[in-house]
């Protein structure tokens, strides 16, 4: 009856309710029988005692678009009990774009090998279908990507026929299994669009019954005019609303997390549907040239790069009154640490202020040296800044709805990623909420916690047989010790595996085994 019998395990359904004491039968991709099972049969039963049996961990922001096809393993995720990744985040996705050439400029951390070619969307989930995935991956279409598939690199947000040819490439990317639209409002070229631009391609998420994921414009002196403006959106399109990693950052006034959360709350009493996410930590992790001004990112890296170099334009970027992170104008250098550069792989997991005394010059300086440094590749130079407060991230755990995310990279610590960083917090991410948050901090109980990781974005994304476990569903399923399951991850070090896990089976099959990770990829792409 059975293939496999996890036994004597802490079950936590993924409901929140108490947990129950008994087995998990299993058979091919699905889960068979809960409870006390009793003779397994010819099965093979693993005796799990003391430990607590969840559904895998859905990770509903990433951005592993691209990693995934260099390196479709996801061991960084995979090691802390993450069975499913939602990509296209931010408004960034790799799909669609006009031409081959045109990946490497819209994929995140794009990486240079053989790689299969795409120009839709759904060609770009037919390439992640030919990749042995270790987790299973949902892919929204970004707003970002769209833009330069209608407009290149060109300083403005499209006229009206643009912007409906914007929405046609938004609604064949969702008839192609895109599972929703995102928006990135503090990137190149979201930056410009207002809700007149982004509102028809939102109405095709609605139309389609899809999620309407944004990184807001603005999380700091005026994050009330950028939430505000997602909350504007979603009820004038009608779209499902996600505010990603909805924590103000550095320089919003002390009361921006609990006046947001009340503005979410009258838009809910007015048929708004909306929805929020959180980053378990207190560190921020973006792209470095995010701090560049707008007029400063037109026409492509080429013309960005002889910017960097024009004395002239370097100073006007330093004097640029409203950068992406107010951290920076504030020069709190030594709370903004080096994630990835190609060309500085010995600097990575230093401090700005650091790197400053080591080249005797600027922090500033040397941000644009930095990314003149890496030229074709300084889009892929990241950064990470203690933007965030553990205050704000707690009061946002109190509400039921608020789901936990990564915000970071599928990676391994060896092959074509072992230098790829997707956040400090991206190798343990899910450790350190159930760790910090859940077992140290007893914010929330751990079957409300391990409900925040699973069936809350599962729900949310309207994956119906994933983060839960029921008879029928999926068998992913995460058995891990939760006194014991902990993140090594540090700015020094940040590629080194959460541990703690037992076992991870992702569609029925063993991905880690023991603590050990098993040569085998059974994820599949979960085409909406």
């Amino acid at each position: 009856m059975f293939d496999t019998v996890l036994k004597n395990g802490v079950i936590y359904d993924g409901s929140g309710g108490p947990p129950l004491r008994g087995d998990i039968g299993l058979r091919g991709n699905a889960i068979e029988a809960i409870g006390d099972i009793g003779e397994a049969g010819e099965a093979e039963v693993i005796d799990v005692g003391g430990l607590a049996i969840s559904p895998g961990f859905v990770d509903m922001h990433t951005h592993s678009d691209f990693t995934l096809i260099a390196d479709g393993r996801a061991e960084s995720q995979v090691h802390q009990g993450v069975t499913t990744e939602v990509v296209g985040q931010c408004g960034l996705s790799c799909a669609p774009v006009c031409n081959h050439g045109d990946i490497r400029h819209v994929s995140p951390w794009y990486t240079e090998h053989d790689h299969p070619k795409w120009l839709g969307f759904g060609q770009y989930l037919d390439a992640l279908e030919n990749t042995a995935l270790g987790v299973n991956v949902m892919a929204f279409v970004g707003h970002g990507t769209v833009h330069r598939a209608v407009l290149g690199n060109e300083l403005r947000a499209g006229e009206p026929d643009e912007v409906e040819e914007m929405a046609r490439l938004v609604d064949e990317a969702m008839d192609q299994g895109a599972g929703g639209l995102s928006s990135g409002l503090e990137y190149w070229p979201g930056i410009m669009a207002a809700p007149d631009h982004l509102v028809p391609m939102c109405e095709v998420a609605r139309k389609h019954g899809r999620l309407y994921a944004t990184h807001v414009r603005n999380r700091d002196t005026q994050y009330d005019l950028g939430f505000a403006e997602a909350l504007a959106t979603a009820r004038q399109s009608g779209a499902k609303l996600q505010i990603s990693h909805i924590q103000p950052k550095f320089g919003a006034p002390d009361y921006a997390m609990e006046h947001t959360l009340e503005m979410i709350d009258v838009a809910r009493r007015h048929d708004v549907d909306v929805a929020f996410d959180v980053i378990p930590h207190d560190w921020n992790n973006t792209l470095m040239a995010a701090i560049l001004p707008k007029w400063a990112q037109a026409g492509g890296v080429d013309e960005v790069l002889k910017r960097l170099a024009n004395p002239e334009d370097r100073a006007r970027i330093k004097a640029n009154p409203k950068p992406m992170w107010l951290i920076v104008k504030a020069e709190k250098w030594s709370d903004i640490v080096l994630l990835k550069s190609d060309a500085n792989k010995e600097l990575v997991g230093a401090d700005l202020a650091e790197i400053g005394r080591m080249r005797n010059c600027h922090p500033y300086d040397v941000v644009l040296d930095l990314l003149l440094e890496d030229g074709q590749n300084m889009m892929n130079v990241f950064w990470a800044s203690k933007s965030f407060q553990d205050r704000d991230v707690e009061l946002c755990l109190q509400q039921p709805e608020c789901a936990v995310i990564s915000d970071t990279i599928a990676a391994a610590s060896d092959g074509i990623l072992k230098d790829a960083v997707g956040s400090i917090t991206g190798y343990g991410w899910a450790a350190r909420f159930l760790q910090y948050y859940v077992r140290d901090r007893q914010v929330l109980s751990l079957a409300d916690g391990i409900r925040r990781i699973t069936a809350v974005p599962a729900e949310r994304l309207g994956i119906k047989d994933r983060g839960r476990l029921t008879r029928g569903a999926r068998a992913d399923i995460c058995v891990f010790d939760p006194e014991a399951i902990t993140s090594h991850a540090t700015a020094k070090q940040p590629r080194r595996y959460a541990t703690g896990v037992a076992h991870v089976l992702v569609n029925g099959k063993f991905a880690m085994r023991d603590g050990q990770r098993q040569p085998v990829n059974a994820g599949e792409v979960l085409r909406h």
